[in-house]
C-alpha cells in the first residue's frame, strides 16, 4: 500500500508536468521531428467535400438488415462526384466489407454506429497482407487502398460484431492447438493500404473479429482520441483484436488514444522469415510517435513483432498503463533477422506486468537455410521518467543467444518490483542512473 501511495503522488506530478511539455524536436537517433507531429487538431470535416448522410441515399435505418451493396453505393456516388464525406447517422447500420475510394471519407455522428456482419459469407475476398505476407484473404469491414488523405471522425462507433468471430476461434483450438490466425476464418475492422496522410479521429471502434486496425505501406498516420476495445475478460475473448497495427509504415502519430484488447496495443510490422529482406512488400517502420495514450489489458503498449525485422525510431511519451502485461515488448524471432534500435520510453506510469521485455518467439516460425544469417538485436534504447507497479522492470528470455541487446540507458525510475536483482548483465553497455527498485537503489 506505501508503495502504491507514492506511485499515484509521482503519477499525479508526472501527469501535471506533461500539460506543459515542449514540443517534440528530435527522435532517438537525432534526426529532427517534423512540425507534422505536433499538430493534433482534430479532422475538420466541413473541408473534406458534400456530406453523404447514407439514409438519404436509400440505407434503411434498420439494425436487422445487412446493407452492404446500399452503402457501397453512396460510397461509390461520392467518388464519382469527385469525393466527399459519407456519414452514418444515428442508429445502427449493419454491413460486410465496404471500399473507400480515393476523395471519400467515413464520418460516424454521436449514436451512430456503423456494424460488421458476424457471417465471413459478407466479406470480400481479396489479395491482401496479414502477418508478414501477401495472401488471398477475407477483406475488413472497412477497407482503402490508395486513398491520400482519407478520414474516419467523429463520436460515433465502428463495431466489428465480433463474439461469434471468436466462438469460432476458440472452439477451433480445442480441436487443433496449433491452429494459425488465418485458419480461423474471421475479419479485420480497419484496413488502409498505399496511403498518406490518412487520419482516424474521435471515434470508438469496439469487437472487431481480428486484428481492430492494419495500415500497410502508409505514410503520415494519425490517431486522434481514439476508443479501441476488445473483451479482456471472461469468456470469449477477443482473440488477436489488436488495436493498431502498423505495417511497413512511416511516420506515425498515436495520440491521446485509449487501448483495451486482448492482445497488442501498438504493434509494429514488416514481414518475417530468414530471407525477409529480400521479400518485395516487405519494409521498414520508421518515425513512430505513440504519446498521452492510456493502456488497459493489452499485452503490451508497444510491442515489436512478430512479424517485424526493421524498426527505428520509435518514441512512447507519457503514457499510462492499467494492469497491462508490457509497457514495451521485443518479440526476437530466431527464424527472423531483426533490427530494433533507437527507442525512447518517457514517462511511463501505472501498473504493468513488466515494464521491458525482450522474448525468444517461436511461435509459428520456420527457420531456412542462410549462410551467413545477418545479426538480430536491440541497440539504444533509453527508458526515463518512468513510475510503475509490476511483477518485474526489466527482463530478458534466456531461451536463446540468437540476439543482442546494446546501449540501453535506465535513468529516472522508480518501480515497485518484488524481483529487486534488475539483471541487466545480459546488456552490453547499460547506463543506470537515479533507478529505484522496491526501496534498493541501483
Amino acid at each position: 500500500m506505501r508503495y502504491s501511495i507514492k506511485l499515484f503522488l509521482l503519477s499525479l506530478a508526472a501527469i501535471c508536468a506533461t500539460t506543459a511539455q515542449a514540443k517534440f524536436t528530435n527522435f532517438p537517433d537525432g534526426s529532427e521531428v517534423p512540425e507534422w507531429f505536433n499538430d493534433t487538431r482534430s479532422v475538420d470535416v466541413g473541408k473534406l467535400g458534400k456530406k453523404y448522410v447514407i439514409t438519404d441515399y436509400g440505407v434503411s435505418c434498420d439494425s436487422t438488415i445487412i446493407q452492404t451493396e446500399q452503402i457501397q453505393s453512396v460510397i461509390d456516388l461520392a467518388a464519382s462526384k469527385g469525393g466527399g464525406v459519407i456519414v452514418i447517422p444515428e442508429g445502427t447500420f449493419l454491413s460486410g466489407s465496404l471500399f473507400f475510394k480515393p476523395g471519400t471519407h467515413l464520418h460516424l455522428l454521436k449514436n451512430g454506429k456503423l456494424k460488421g456482419s458476424d457471417a465471413i459469407t459478407n466479406y470480400r475476398i481479396i489479395k491482401t497482407r496479414l502477418e508478414g505476407q501477401t495472401i488471398d484473404y477475407f477483406a475488413a469491414l472497412v477497407n482503402a487502398d490508395g486513398c491520400d488523405g482519407f478520414t474516419i471522425s467523429g463520436e460515433g462507433t465502428i463495431d466489428g460484431n465480433g463474439h461469434r468471430f471468436y466462438d469460432e476461434f476458440w472452439l477451433r483450438r480445442k480441436v487443433n492447438r496449433k491452429c494459425t490466425n488465418l485458419e480461423a476464418l474471421r475479419p479485420r475492422m480497419l484496413y488502409v493500404s498505399n496511403s498518406s496522410d490518412v487520419t482516424v479521429n474521435g471515434v470508438t471502434m469496439q469487437n472487431s473479429g481480428f486484428w481492430t486496425n492494419h495500415l500497410y505501406n502508409c505514410n503520415r498516420v494519425k490517431y486522434l482520441d481514439v476508443t479501441i476495445l476488445a473483451p479482456t475478460d471472461g469468456y470469449p475473448k477477443g482473440p488477436s483484436t489488436d488495436a493498431i497495427d502498423l505495417d511497413v509504415c512511416n511516420d506515425v502519430l498515436v495520440s491521446n488514444c485509449y487501448m483495451n484488447v486482448n492482445d497488442d496495443a501498438v504493434c509494429l510490422k514488416g514481414g518475417k522469415g530468414t530471407y525477409v529482406d529480400t521479400i518485395p512488400g516487405n519494409g521498414a517502420v520508421t518515425r513512430v510517435i505513440v504519446d498521452k495514450c492510456t493502456f488497459g489489458k493489452t499485452n503490451a503498449g508497444i510491442t515489436f513483432g512478430s512479424e517485424a525485422w526493421d524498426c527505428s525510431n520509435v518514441i512512447m511519451k507519457d503514457c499510462k498503463f492499467e494492469d497491462t502485461y508490457h509497457v514495451v515488448l521485443f518479440k526476437m524471432r530466431p527464424d527472423t533477422p531483426q533490427q530494433y534500435r533507437n527507442i525512447l520510453i518517457d514517462g511511463a506510469i501505472g501498473r504493468v506486468r513488466v515494464g521491458v521485455e525482450a522474448s525468444t518467439w517461436t511461435q509459428f516460425f520456420d527457420k531456412a537455410d542462410r549462410d551467413p544469417m545477418p545479426a538480430s538485436g536491440v541497440d539504444n534504447v533509453v527508458c526515463r521518467n518512468c513510475h510503475l507497479e509490476c511483477t518485474r522492470f526489466f527482463y530478458k528470455n534466456s531461451k536463446s543467444g540468437d540476439y543482442t541487446l546494446s546501449n540501453f540507458t535506465f535513468t529516472d525510475i522508480w518501480a515497485e518490483d518484488p524481483d529487486t536483482t534488475f539483471d541487466t548483465s545480459n546488456i552490453k553497455n547499460c547506463v543506470i542512473e537515479n533507478v529505484t527498485i522496491n526501496g534498493k537503489k541501483f
